[in-house]
């Protein structure tokens, strides 16, 4: 456990991202199987050691360290497997002998893998007394997941992608073949084996993206417009009688939509967006906050599925049945994606509609008049691009609609997570009602500079009036500016409204709270 606590402490600790790329490399490069490989699985949340939960850490805890001394603390530093690391005791006796093969990374997965819920707490414990803080800290972020050290999947790929010279985008093909600890990809990187073949294994590809249109105007001889849905991006793949939907990070949610995966009964790569049907327009898309009542979940019960159905606009075509298409150019893949989707389910796929306007002027007029609830803004097409991963410069664009904004007050703050765990970085802000009530309207923690989140933390400590575990609720004075995407109404909400994308756009100092927005102000957003 050793160089793998010295990773996640130089991970934490640093902030270069050149710099957080060459920390993983240099690990992957001198340690061993299968330690490396349950290294990149921790990285990059495919780790799952079901048998420890963070109640079953907090009562460990509890039995060495008074109870309200580990919520105290806790409550201060803001993260539970840092709290416990640095407050362990060293036993009151010298702890019995243990093998050092067993603190080896690979050693540890294998025995808090093979132990239940009743044991694993006590066998944990037993590593722990045997580590440092550092020890400590790294073996409880692996044991429960979200390591939370400033590094996403795609940059742990990417660092070993670089650590063997491989390609980054080739490492992204083959990862969903694989399974931790990935033996078979650190063969091929070091030359032993060829690459691993997904063959008919329903893997993700890389997506195309978009730069942000801003200041530039395009021809539309030369670019095709089309809508930006406001769901999210999904990649639907079928190979070998199986199909599964990925996210645009490369997550597996197919489990959440299993409506969508079961209509999808070709071979082939679709891009699209995920979305559910609206519940007054039949047939039509809904607005986001409709589909989120469907993210995030494992499994997905018979009303869930019945109340919002999902189903996927289609982009563009990678795959046309086992045909790599990519490399064609758009206004080629075009007429396949339509010829393909024809033959799908209407209910479950249809393809995302041309805007046809005569230049860029008429093309402005008709995206200022779109704030459908599921339109985000609009796509710019180059016609003759291939399908190519990443961000390539004039190929995409995206215009998207300008956000709304409110003038909200703040009444509570969190900690935030890693390189933020030391400020309250999180803010929920409301908005009044007719009758004076300050009532919450969403959550924010970003759009601010570095600079003014010392200033707001500062102000979150000043002007403390609750504590509720991690949260502060704060006097009601101070005034942020918000812009988000959209608002719609909710359920789960005492306002009963959601924002999509809210971030502090400024800090309205100069404002009274008084004169912060009204509730009936936000509902009149809703379109």
């Amino acid at each position: 456990m050793r160089d793998f606590s010295q990773l996640l402490d130089g991970l934490v600790y640093t902030r270069s991202r050149n710099a957080k790329l060459k920390l993983i490399a240099d690990y992957l490069r001198r340690t061993p199987d299968p330690d490396r490989g349950w290294a990149m699985a921790a990285l990059t949340g495919s780790l799952d050691l079901p048998a420890v939960k963070g109640a079953a850490i907090r009562a460990l805890a509890e039995q060495r360290v008074d109870p309200v001394l580990l919520a105290m603390s806790y409550d201060y530093v803001g993260d539970l497997a840092e709290t416990v690391a640095l407050i362990w005791p060293k036993p009151g006796e010298e702890p019995a002998e243990i093998d050092d093969g067993t603190l080896r990374l690979g050693a540890v997965v294998d025995r808090l893998s093979a132990l239940g819920r009743s044991e694993a707490p006590g066998a944990l414990g037993a590593m722990l007394d045997h580590l440092d803080a550092s020890g400590r800290f790294a073996l409880l972020k692996l044991a429960t997941g979200g390591l939370r050290v400033g590094v996403s999947a795609r940059l742990a790929k990417t660092a070993l992608a670089q650590a063997f010279e491989l390609d980054v985008d080739a490492v992204e093909e083959v990862w969903h073949g694989l399974r931790p600890p990935y033996a078979t990809l650190f063969a091929w990187g070091e030359g032993r084996m060829e690459r691993p073949d997904p063959a008919d294994t329903p893997v993700f590809r890389p997506f195309m993206l978009a730069h942000p249109l801003e200041d530039l105007r395009v021809d539309l001889a030369d670019y095709a417009a089309e809508w930006k849905w406001d769901g999210i991006r999904v990649q639907i793949v079928g190979a070998g009688g199986e199909t599964r939907l990925y996210s645009r990070a490369g997550d597996d949610i197919s489990s959440a939509f299993p409506d969508v995966a079961r209509a999808f009964t070709a071979r082939g790569v679709l891009d699209g967006e995920l979305l559910v049907r609206g519940e007054h327009q039949a047939g039509e898309a809904g607005s986001f906050n409709a589909l989120q009542q469907r993210l995030g979940r494992k499994q997905v019960s018979a009303r869930m599925l019945a109340d919002y159905p999902a189903f996927v606009r289609l982009y563009d075509i990678l795959f046309d049945g086992a045909e790599d298409v990519r490399e064609l150019g758009w206004s080629e893949r075009r007429p396949r994606l339509e010829r393909f989707a024809a033959a799908l389910d209407p209910i479950r796929f249809d393809v995302s509609a041309l805007i046809q306007a005569e230049d860029f002027d008429a093309l402005e007029t008709i995206r200022a008049g779109a704030r459908e609830a599921a339109i985000e803004g609009v796509m710019l097409k180059r016609r003759d691009s291939p399908y190519v991963a990443g961000r390539r410069t004039g190929l995409w664009y995206k215009w998207k609609r300008d956000p709304l904004t409110a003038d909200c007050v703040m009444m509570y703050a969190q900690r935030g997570h890693g390189k933020r765990s030391s400020f309250y970085s999180d803010y929920t802000f409301g908005c009044w009602t007719e009758t004076g009530e300050l009532l919450p309207v969403g959550k924010a923690y970003s759009g601010f500079t570095d600079e003014e989140l010392i200033w707001l933390d500062r102000f979150v400590r000043n002007h403390t009036v609750g504590r509720f575990g991690p949260v502060r609720e704060v006097e009601k004075t101070l005034v942020l500016e918000v812009a988000f995407d959209s608002i719609h109404d909710s359920k789960r909400h005492k306002s009963g409204l959601a924002m999509r994308f809210p971030r502090v756009a400024r800090i309205r100092q100069d404002k009274p709270a008084a004169e912060a927005d009204r509730i009936e102000t936000l509902r009149r957003m809703i379109v």
